[in-house]
């Protein structure tokens, strides 16, 4: 999966690995940078390289509420109501500037992304499995867009950037994307994994094994933040619960049965530092959400790696 997203977007290796992280983990994904640098082509390929039902919502102020749950729409002939399902009945669900659409139509998506099931009507209808939101937004547009709430931003995993490409990145995709191939590369990419393979690898991602200090680690870590003099929101409970599925989802990836401080420390920026609201000081000083995570990965004791010997010495007894 990620050599074949990897064809796709040139020069973000670490990208597209934070990506299939969140997937494994069973999260949301936010892609959040300026215009044109590839994060609905980012969204598209990793939607691609699984086979399963995908759906993209493209944002907009007029969107409602119903377009992305649903409606109950009267049968004449069966003089009844029936369920026509929306956009989010899918495996994957694509939202194209997400920022664009009112609050209201946001908060549409507030309980499928957080139980996995859709209430409309007073019915409950459970969604697909397995079920993964990525959304896409501009920071820099102000014009006809709506920010994200905080009850929103914190039920996303993960927050990526995808940068400005290399100038040998950005001449490899002048090679491919410049529109002298017949086929695009994204269009070209057939499918690697199936649906319930990806269920397979979610149950064993949920076998990793991670201690009691690594534990303690990403709570003290997450509650650093709500005493930072720099931030007037901390990170939240289910932001503890995402940074240690997401260290889970890292180690598996890398071939570990085991997490380790150190996947708790690679994944603190982008699974804390968009659910954090700095103070109006630090705003004018310039410092960001980013910088008060980067300073508590500093500031916060990292556990002794001595449990996590005698851990890995008892499996192999």
């Amino acid at each position: 999966m990620r050599r074949a997203v990897e064809g796709v977007i040139e020069g973000k290796p670490e990208v597209v690995r934070l990506a299939l992280t969140v997937l494994l983990a069973e999260g949301h994904l936010l892609i959040e940078d300026v215009p044109g640098v590839g994060k609905t082509m980012l969204a598209k390929a990793l939607a691609r390289s699984v086979d399963c039902s995908v759906r993209r919502i493209q944002f907009t102020p007029d969107l409602l509420p119903s377009d992305i749950t649903g409606v109950s729409v009267f049968d004449q002939q069966r003089r009844d109501f029936e369920f026509k399902p929306g956009a989010v009945f899918a495996q994957i669900v694509i939202g194209d500037e997400i920022n664009r659409a009112s609050p209201k139509t946001q908060s549409a998506l507030l309980e499928s992304m957080e139980e996995r099931q859709v209430t409309v009507d007073g019915h409950t209808y459970e969604l697909p499995s397995p079920f993964m939101v990525v959304a896409t937004q501009n920071p820099v547009e102000m014009e006809g867009t709506y920010p994200l709430p905080e009850a929103q931003r914190d039920r996303f995993m993960a927050r990526v950037s995808m940068g400005y490409p290399s100038p040998e990145a950005e001449l490899r995709m002048l090679d491919v994307h410049d529109g002298s191939r017949q086929v695009s590369p994204l269009e070209d990419l057939q499918p690697v994994a199936h649906a319930h393979e990806v269920v397979k690898l979610v149950e064993a991602v949920r076998s990793v094994h991670v201690a009691d200090s690594v534990r303690r680690y990403a709570v003290d870590l997450v509650a650093a933040t709500r005493h930072h003099p720099d931030l007037r929101l901390g990170a939240s409970p289910r932001a503890t619960l995402h940074l240690v599925r997401a260290a889970r989802a890292a180690a598996a990836l890398a071939g570990r049965e085991f997490a380790l401080p150190d996947d708790v420390q690679a994944l603190a920026v982008p699974v804390l530092a968009h659910r954090l609201l700095p103070t109006a000081q630090a705003q004018l000083s310039g410092r960001t959400a980013e910088q008060a995570v980067l300073d508590l990965l500093r500031r916060t004791p990292v556990p002794d790696p001595s449990a996590q010997a005698a851990w890995r010495q008892a499996r192999r007894l």
